[in-house]
């Protein structure tokens, strides 16, 4: 019995390696049968990839590489071209690579596949980002209605702005092609510039009423200035004077105490009527009446003969 086993066993032995070499000879075989190549994918960024592979076909060799190309995107040969060992498979920009063909074939030149691809240039992104003015508005304001006889004035002077603009920039031979806003930031608003336009202020306007047929007494030297109806000149924009009536220009003068309401009083050869008190108003000095600040300015101070008129 004991012989009878070790017979069996020698025989299992013999049939295992047998088997083995079987395998291992037909995996040789297929090894040599099959076609393998090394071909190189060139990606869109320029990176280089080598792979080894039994596959003819372009797309099948993407697919086996996990390659997707996007919308955009074609290759080099085209995906439906079968390539061989030591070839390359190149993804482009599809738009771009049809022009340079039409290009070079306008141009009547005979070329081949590889330099077609030696010609192509990739494009290149880059994000910058620009600091650009945002200008100022210039707005006007007309204070004078349909008067002619204007003058402008500048209230506030204008200032640009400022904002950083992102962009996406396109390059292609180190030359820009394309230009895109991702985004805008103002970093300073912009200070509009106000223009006022105002009734011109000349002599003219100042010119007042004569008085007519009026006899006068006495005549002292006085100080004349005068105010108009703003805040600034009298605390109080209503018009209304101390003694109750409206301030009217060529009319109404405000005196100290010494003159009672309702004198008439010939300043420099025209009549005005007391009818405004001030507290600045003392002794020899008198408020004239105009309508605007600007003709108040204009008068200034003037030293003029004033007497009662009977």
């Amino acid at each position: 019995m004991k012989r009878e086993e070790k017979a069996s066993i020698s025989i299992m032995k013999i049939i295992c390696v047998s088997i083995i070499f079987i395998l291992i000879s037909g995996i040789s075989v297929m090894a040599v049968n099959t076609d393998l190549k090394d071909i190189t994918i060139v990606l869109q960024n320029g990176y280089e990839m080598t792979t080894v592979t039994s596959k003819n076909k372009v797309s099948d060799i993407l697919n086996e590489n996990n390659i997707i190309l996007n919308e955009n995107q074609k290759t080099i040969p085209n995906v439906d071209s079968e390539i061989s060992s030591g070839d390359i498979i190149k993804i482009t920009d599809k738009s771009y690579n049809e022009i340079q063909i039409a290009k070079i074939s306008d141009e009547g030149i005979e070329t081949s596949l590889n330099q077609l691809m030696e010609s192509y240039a990739p494009i290149t992104e880059k994000i910058v980002v620009e600091q650009v003015a945002i200008p100022y508005e210039t707005i006007t304001k007309n204070t004078t209605g349909a008067t002619a006889d204007t003058t402008n004035k500048v209230i506030q002077e204008g200032k640009d702005g400022l904002k950083e603009v992102t962009y996406k920039v396109k390059y292609q031979n180190d030359i820009e092609i394309e230009k895109t806003v991702i985004s805008e930031v103002v970093v300073q608003e912009p200070v509009n510039k106000i223009v006022q336009v105002q009734k011109k202020v000349t002599s003219r306007s100042l010119t007042l009423p004569r008085t007519t047929g009026t006899s006068t007494t006495g005549g002292t030297v006085y100080k004349i200035t005068a105010y108009c109806p703003c805040s600034k000149c009298c605390g109080k924009t209503n018009g209304r004077t101390a003694s109750g009536t409206k301030a009217t220009a060529g009319r109404t003068v405000a005196a100290s105490s010494k003159f009672a309401f309702g004198t008439k009083l010939n300043i420099g050869g025209h009549v005005y009527t007391v009818e405004d008190r001030g507290g600045a108003i003392n002794g020899n000095k008198i408020d004239i009446f105009v309508n605007s600040h600007a003709e108040a300015l204009q008068w200034g101070v003037r030293y003029l003969n004033v007497s009662v008129v009977n």
